[in-house]
């Protein structure tokens, strides 16, 4: 592996793990097996490499949630595929714990890729919904748009909940729960 793709790579992990305080230019390069030359290098600095790797982590949520999202089925099988797709569930979304981190919130570069994410899967979730209501699986007066806001908040606030209590259950009762309300078989 390059040492680029190295840095990316450790310095996802790190901010998954550490959040971006916590994630330090050393952390990062005892992670990558790369020095400091190496990183400034290849980034000007630690914004810069979390950006690329908030990024990183953004397109692989994209790509993940459209390998259930784009699949075949109906639409309430296709969002009950991806919310119950194998996911971490003790180590929370990999982006969405970036929307709690301070240091990242505060800077518009670092914000933006989680911003976008988040816009992303809201945007692709409500043209699902839109299919199933045109193909009548969803009653006229669902709107697709809060449906699909209100997916990704129980998703994301069920991350939450699992973490603080350490069990998976309160994440798989919550995705459950907005499976039995949705009527996805």
């Amino acid at each position: 592996m390059e040492t680029v793709e190295r840095l990316i790579r450790s310095t996802q992990e790190l901010l998954w793990e550490r959040g971006y305080v916590g994630t330090s230019p050393k952390a990062i390069q005892r992670a990558a097996d790369a020095g400091q030359g190496s990183m400034y290098h290849h980034f000007t600095g630690k914004a810069e490499l979390a950006k690329a790797a908030i990024e990183r982590s953004g397109a692989e949520l994209r790509a993940a949630a459209e390998e259930q999202l784009g699949g075949a089925g109906t639409a309430s099988a296709r969002i009950s595929a991806y919310l119950g797709r194998e996911r971490d569930v003790l180590k929370g979304c990999q982006v969405g714990r970036l929307a709690a981190d301070p240091e990242v919130i505060a800077d518009p570069d670092l914000r933006a890729p989680v911003a976008e994410t988040f816009e992303w899967l809201r945007g692709r979730l409500a043209e699902v919904v839109a299919e199933g209501k045109r193909a009548g699986e969803y009653p006229d007066s669902l709107d697709p748009e809060r449906t699909a806001a209100t997916v990704a908040a129980v998703v994301q606030g069920g991350y939450v909940l699992a973490r603080a209590a350490g069990s998976t259950e309160p994440f798989e009762l919550a995705v459950q729960g907005l499976v039995d309300l949705m009527g996805a078989k």
